[in-house]
């Protein structure tokens, strides 16, 4: 299974990033898509979760500014950055809950992460 991050860039506060996330390969449901980002010397942190069914959480740094959506037919997760801050400056990276296929097991994947920077 892969992940692919895409969308980053540089874009100065106030603006808008809408990024991407698409899991690939042997993949028979995700049950849970997330997005989480590391700012420079520091650790990595939870921004936003959507489970199957559609329920959405945002930690309350992003909330009202960011939106968590996906997309089940394309096994796409998308984060939609509005009113963006310099401390929101950080690489993005997208995890997925995969139940493999041909087999009940659950592995969590990560993407390789695609970088955000928001000028001042």
């Amino acid at each position: 299974v892969q992940l692919q991050a895409s969308g980053g860039g540089l874009v100065q506060a106030g603006g808008s990033l809408r990024l991407s996330c698409a899991a690939s390969g042997s993949i028979s449901s995700i049950n849970v898509m997330a997005w989480y980002r590391q700012a420079p010397g520091k650790q990595r942190e939870y921004v936003a979760i959507v489970i199957g069914g559609g329920t959405t959480n945002h930690a309350d740094s992003v909330k009202g500014r960011f939106t968590i959506s996906r997309d089940n037919a394309k096994n796409t997760v998308y984060l939609q950055m509005n009113s963006l801050k310099p401390e929101d400056t950080a690489v993005y990276y997208c995890n997925a809950r995969v139940v493999v296929r041909n087999t009940r097991d659950q592995y969590d994947f990560w993407g390789k992460g695609t970088l955000v920077t928001v000028s001042s």
